[in-house]
């Protein structure tokens, strides 16, 4: 119990930022997401975030979860038994690009509060949820890489580093989130993703695939200006 105590403790920790380091963060993560050499490797996050959310929404549908593959070439799978069709697989289907832009949003709702350090909590919390249903090895390679860092800010750096690092994972999921989208729409266009998240609700909804684009666009930008207001606005 007591251990479990000082875990508590230290994940409802509050670790007020002041607003440069916020900002600073910001600038950080735009730069890894803007710059190629550095978007490659980070983008692997963004699928985690990406077949995670996936994953969430299948089990908030009802559906069974078969499991998750995280491949190298920053792509994924996530596979779920249910009806093929229904509100169910549409909900499954939708919540991929949205979902780091969701999880952003959620992040910085803690650190405007204060709880950064729960911040990092929550992901080691989800991340060890995820490697439940990895099935592949890269994607259990990448699970335990990404949790290993995020287990070592918590476990070596001080509160404000630790404040420091949950702001710039923040602000890279708001940011990365619509990039991933224009990516999608580029591949669309060079007819390379024919099973897109996109063309399946198209076929499952009758909404153009264009149509779920913009829509996965609004969403992720939405998130990331309210976000902004919380953590940037006085």
């Amino acid at each position: 119990m007591d251990v479990v105590e000082r875990l508590w403790t230290r994940a409802t920790a509050e670790a007020p930022l002041p607003p440069g380091v916020l900002a600073g963060a910001a600038v950080v993560a735009l730069l890894v997401v803007a710059t190629p050499a550095l978007w490659r490797p980070a983008r692997t996050v963004v699928t985690i975030a990406h077949e995670g959310a996936h994953g969430l929404a299948a089990l908030a549908a009802g559906r069974r979860l078969s499991g998750i593959r995280l491949h190298s070439d920053t792509s994924g799978l996530t596979v779920s038994r249910g009806r093929p069709t229904g509100p169910g697989m549409v909900l499954t289907c939708a919540a991929g690009y949205p979902g780091p832009a969701l999880f952003g949003l959620g992040a910085a709702a803690l650190l405007a509060t204060g709880h950064a350090a729960g911040v990092l909590w929550a992901v080691l919390a989800l991340l060890a949820l995820l490697l439940l249903q990895i099935r592949n090895f890269y994607g259990l390679w990448a699970v335990l890489v990404t949790g290993a860092v995020v287990a070592g800010v918590t476990a070596w750096l001080p509160p404000a580093g630790q404040a420091a690092f949950a702001a710039a994972v923040t602000w890279f999921l708001l940011l990365a989130a619509p990039r991933t989208v224009l990516e999608l729409q580029r591949a669309r266009r060079r007819r390379t993703a024919p099973d897109s998240d996109a063309d399946q609700l198209a076929r499952l909804t009758g909404l153009p695939a264009l149509g779920w684009v913009g829509l996965f666009l609004l969403l992720d930008a939405g998130a990331l200006a309210l976000a902004g207001s919380w953590l940037l606005l006085p």
